[in-house]
């Protein structure tokens, strides 16, 4: 009987030290990290990755109030989003090298300017240099379900693809395609 008291102190001091050195996360992220791929069955490995912050809505409409019209944005949360293509794309109908950039947008009521800027490695937009431009184009805005948390995703359209940009009632859907998809439609 001793012996299980003992027994049953030692237990019981022990986890009590291992709970006392556990790992407390007590201001975890509000905009965690996501990643999506654009995959397909023909590529052996994927031919775009996006890595981005996830921020949620604040207020009543985040375009125009939460993340304003007509400024520079970091397309996401905390480090800008950063997209790697494994080959060659068209990125908005315009060519884009193999290679990682990170992707600024600015929101307007009726389209947004997509930016592709090889400065990357950044914070938001604190750091953007309009000189590292690599591709800007312009790309309407369409209306849908309205999603409360920002979400960047790829959707196939036939033979199209598309890198979707989702938050609140807004999507944007810039077309991609491989340089085989090019050169096969000409």
């Amino acid at each position: 009987m001793k012996k299980k008291i003992i027994t049953s102190m030692l237990c019981y001091a022990l986890l009590s030290s291992v709970m006392s050195y556990a790992q407390k996360f007590d201001n975890l992220d509000k905009a965690p990290v996501d990643i999506t791929y654009l995959t397909t069955r023909k590529a052996p490995k994927p031919l775009v990755k996006v890595v981005y912050g996830r921020p949620q809505k604040k207020s009543e409409k985040v375009f125009g109030e939460q993340i304003p019209y007509g400024e520079i944005w970091g397309t996401g949360a905390n480090e800008t989003t950063e997209i790697k293509f494994y080959t060659d794309m068209s990125f908005g109908r315009k060519l884009v090298k193999a290679g990682t950039y990170v992707m600024h947008t600015i929101p307007g009521e009726k389209e947004w300017t997509i930016i592709l800027n090889s400065n990357t490695d950044t914070w938001g937009s604190f750091f953007y240099d309009e000189s590292k431009d690599v591709v800007r184009i312009k790309i309407p805005t369409k209306e849908a379900e309205v999603i409360d948390i920002f979400s960047i995703g790829f959707k196939q359209d036939f033979n199209n693809i598309f890198m979707v940009l989702a938050w609140d009632n807004t999507r944007i859907d810039i077309p991609l395609a491989t340089q085989d998809v090019i050169l096969a439609k000409i």
